[in-house]
């Protein structure tokens, strides 16, 4: 937990751009739209953290350039994160980026989550020590960053997950209103 994470300001500028490419957009409809890096960070920068009641935007969990879409391939890999190393929501935060994307992304995109390679001391699959990994929610045992990120990316993983009510009902709070 971080009891007093670090906020930060953030840029309306994006919303702006984006209404202006929106009403291009809306004079050709029968094109499909192509989505870059800045529509994703749209979908996602409102999104509320679990732990504050603030932003991934304003926390700086999440920025625009950790952002890549590739619409040719239909790919977005999105990195995020968390505000301190052994954070213990950062599956949370992944999930509900997960969530948010599956429910705002056409289905042709290929979503790739990650956390954002630094941003806790060590990714190394063959460091097992316990100061290098997270803690796992339900039991408080520590899981390494590469298998948090697996799991963000295993359908089966997140359609489990999102099988738990309780769950569920915390990233529907931190999606909710993130439309518009």
């Amino acid at each position: 937990q971080n009891a007093n994470p670090t906020v930060y300001a953030v840029d309306s500028s994006g919303t702006e751009r984006k209404k202006e490419s929106d009403n291009a957009a809306d004079e050709d409809n029968d094109d499909v739209d192509p989505f870059d890096a800045l529509e994703v960070f749209e979908m996602l920068r409102h999104l509320n953290d679990p732990e504050h009641p603030l932003t991934l935007e304003q926390l700086k969990v999440m920025t625009l350039d950790n952002i890549v879409v590739n619409d040719v391939d239909s790919h977005v890999k999105v990195q995020f994160t968390p505000t301190i190393p052994h954070c213990s929501m950062a599956t949370l935060i992944g999930l509900c980026i997960r969530v948010k994307l599956l429910r705002s992304l056409p289905k042709r995109f290929k979503v790739d989550i990650r956390i954002t390679p630094g941003a806790h001391i060590t990714e190394d699959a063959s460091n097992q020590s316990n100061t290098h990994m997270l803690i796992n929610l339900h039991n408080l045992t520590f899981i390494p960053i590469y298998v948090v990120n697996k799991q963000l990316n295993d359908k089966e993983r997140v359609a489990a997950a999102l099988e738990n009510a309780h769950l569920l009902n915390v990233v529907d709070k931190c999606i909710a209103n993130t439309d518009g």
